[in-house]
């Protein structure tokens, strides 16, 4: 199947051939680099790692694996079990750690697994460490322990709780007035950690839940990427229960959609938008998004007379952007909500709290919210080249033909015109260019991907 390493992390497909898959072998070579580099990076007598994962039926595998690897080269664990992606984020500073590691392939179906890499602010690794860390993993360049000196091994079973209290005395988290609202929610945690997270979390604002999928044993009942081709069952399910809203997360609790009262989808490119409309109507701020994200963002900023900036594709890219611009909200087109005022990482959880402050303070339905903002429709395709054809130049063609429009090119090439966008990146390991397109309708966005697809076309000839 499939092996991907990269600067933040390995993923991979479990069972199969060593360095093809997520075998046993590549777990715990991987756990073994990050603890190595760890030693190296902090030169600290004591080490602490921060481990969690969600609810794939591998999970406990690959949790016992890096959990053994690490005492092994003597650091100590604190493993919260099963937990979110930003729960561990938030628990490595908490607890005083000195980095972290999340056991999950985030929207990927269960047969992937991965491992995700915090440092000691609990934020995913810089492109500097990662490429220091994949050097110690090639190299195995490992050095373990001896017996006295292995690291210690510790559960911590409140992580989700505090993360829950921590979100509940946020200023802008209006408990009182959710709880007044009386919201009535359908909930689908794709038999995963939301079910953990997002309930509980509900349920202290006093919210009527209905649960779908809420018991994590890594079953998941659909594909559990949160997309409107994926979620019919919720869709039909909200109206038929007359609930306020519908709430999707992913396996591990970063990305989050919404589903209106009529079963329609709010779209998870305006979940961000409509968190920052509220952020924005109470404090002044720059927004961020990444530049494959939704105009929409763009926009609301502007309604509040704030500057918009676009980063490279990428949590990491994302979180740098708005620590450069102290941006108050920011994140992702894919319904990853990031609040710095909580911690700098993509957060559902936060972004339910700060999201039903906004609906029960406008006293508004999610329909009536979703169509206060405008309509951007989203094309995603991609075109295959032969191995000999230099992707890089056929870029630099159309960027050459393109120079008098507004054009980006620190992540490929984004153009946008005035009533549209294309961004086209390449692939790092396929000779591919993505393409991403945003217009007024969805034929227009399709249009306007065919039509980038002739001019490369063209151009490789």
């Amino acid at each position: 199947m499939s092996l991907i390493k990269s600067i933040s992390g390995i993923r991979g497909t479990i069972g199969g051939k060593i360095g093809e898959n997520l075998t046993p072998i590549d777990t715990v070579k991987f756990a073994s680099a990050y603890g190595t580099w760890l030693k190296c990076k902090l030169n600290k007598e004591k080490i602490k790692v921060v481990l969690g994962r969600d609810a794939r039926i591998s999970g406990p595998i690959i949790s016992d694996l890096v959990s053994s690897t690490l005492q092994g080269v003597g650091i100590d664990v604190i493993d919260l079990g099963l937990s979110t992606t930003p729960t561990v984020e938030i628990m490595v500073p908490y607890l005083h750690a000195d980095g972290g590691i999340i056991i999950t392939a985030s929207h990927n179906p269960k047969q992937w697994n991965a491992l995700k890499l915090l440092n000691a602010k609990g934020e995913f690794i810089s492109d500097k460490d990662g490429k220091e860390l994949l050097n110690i993993a090639d190299t195995e360049n490992f050095d373990f322990v001896e017996v006295d000196g292995l690291g210690s091994y510790i559960k911590e079973n409140h992580a989700i709780e505090v993360h829950i209290d921590k979100i509940l005395d946020l200023p802008l988290v209006d408990v009182d007035l959710i709880k007044k609202a009386g919201f009535k929610i359908v909930v689908d945690a794709v038999n995963s950690t939301g079910g953990i997270s997002v309930v509980p979390l509900l349920k202290k604002l006093d919210v009527e839940v209905i649960e779908m999928y809420c018991t994590p044993n890594g079953q998941f009942p659909h594909n559990p990427e949160p997309l409107e081709v994926n979620l019919g069952e919720i869709m039909k399910r909200v109206p038929r229960e007359k609930a306020d809203l519908g709430i999707v997360v992913d396996p591990d609790v970063d990305r989050l959609a919404f589903i209106c009262e009529d079963g329609t989808m709010f779209g998870e490119e305006y979940t961000l938008v409509a968190i920052s409309d509220y952020v924005l109507s109470v404090t002044p701020s720059t927004t961020v998004s990444n530049l494959s994200s939704s105009r929409a963002l763009r926009d609301i900023s502007e309604k509040y007379n704030q500057e918009y900036q676009a980063s490279a594709v990428g949590e990491v890219n994302v979180v740098s952007k708005m620590k450069d611009t102290n941006a108050l909200i920011g994140g992702e087109g894919n319904g990853g909500v990031i609040y710095p005022e909580l911690h700098y990482g993509r957060d559902s959880l936060v972004g339910i709290a700060l999201f039903l402050s906004y609906l029960a303070k406008r006293k508004t339905s999610v329909k009536q919210l979703r169509n206060t903002y405008p309509s951007y429709f989203m094309g995603k395709k991609k075109i295959d080249l032969s191995p000999e054809i230099n992707t890089d130049l056929i870029l630099q063609k159309l960027t050459d033909k393109y120079k008098n429009e507004d054009i980006k090119t620190y992540d490929g090439l984004k153009i946008d015109f005035p009533d549209n966008w294309v961004h086209l990146r390449k692939s790092n390991t396929e000779p591919i260019i993505r393409i991403y397109t945003e217009a007024h309708t969805q034929q227009e966005a399709d249009q306007l991907a065919d039509r980038f697809i002739e001019e490369i076309k063209q151009i490789s000839r």
